[in-house]
């Protein structure tokens, strides 16, 4: 593969537990078996397409979600997929 080319949409999908503070990206999926949080995060908005921003990993992970702001179990966390943006600079 060509260095130049450009890198996949995959390659910016992350968990948003691994994301630091002040990172920005898009839903792209829940993950995970559990229905019922699944549904839970669907309520709240925590749906394909959604903004994120990390505003707080310790002692508790807390994000915004199209100006709502979540506080979530790390476990909750791992499941969400976001399509990071990259960093403004």
């Amino acid at each position: 593969m060509d260095s130049a080319s450009p890198a996949s949409p995959f390659d910016r999908v992350r968990r948003l537990a691994s994301l630091r503070v002040g990172a920005r990206g898009t839903v792209v999926r829940v993950a995970g078996a559990d229905h019922r949080r699944v549904e839970r995060l669907t309520a709240l908005g925590v749906t394909p397409g959604a903004q994120v921003r990390v505003l707080q990993r310790f002692p508790g992970f807390v994000f915004e979600c199209d100006q709502t702001e979540l506080a979530v179990e790390p476990s909750v966390a791992r499941a969400i997929l976001v399509d990071v943006q990259p960093a403004a600079g």
